[in-house]
């Protein structure tokens, strides 16, 4: 005698048709005791193409704040720019821009 087992299972598929946009990053310099402001003005100016006011304003921010944001976007251009930055010698870190 052939006996077969039955068995139902109910199975409940949620989707979500929401997307969302990768977070930004934020490249940060440091400030260091061994880093003239000028050359960090002149880097800033060279790596982002700022001008001098605003690579000015930049360096005196982590002169006086030990760290300034210099440029937030896309991780990979962030991971660019912060190596740029690296290879000049400055401080630099990343963060994602929660804000």
């Amino acid at each position: 005698m052939l006996v077969r087992a039955a068995t139902k299972e109910k199975t409940d598929t949620k989707t979500s048709s929401q997307t969302s946009l990768a977070k930004p990053w934020k490249v940060i310099v440091h400030d260091d005791p061994v880093t003239l402001m000028n050359y960090v003005t002149k880097v800033l100016m060279q790596v982002f193409g700022y001008g001098k006011e605003k690579a000015h304003r930049l360096m005196m921010e982590v002169h006086q704040s030990g760290r300034s944001v210099v440029w937030t976007g896309a991780r990979e251009q962030a991971e660019i720019h912060a190596q740029k930055l690296q290879s000049h010698h400055l401080l630099t870190t990343l963060e994602v821009d929660d804000a």
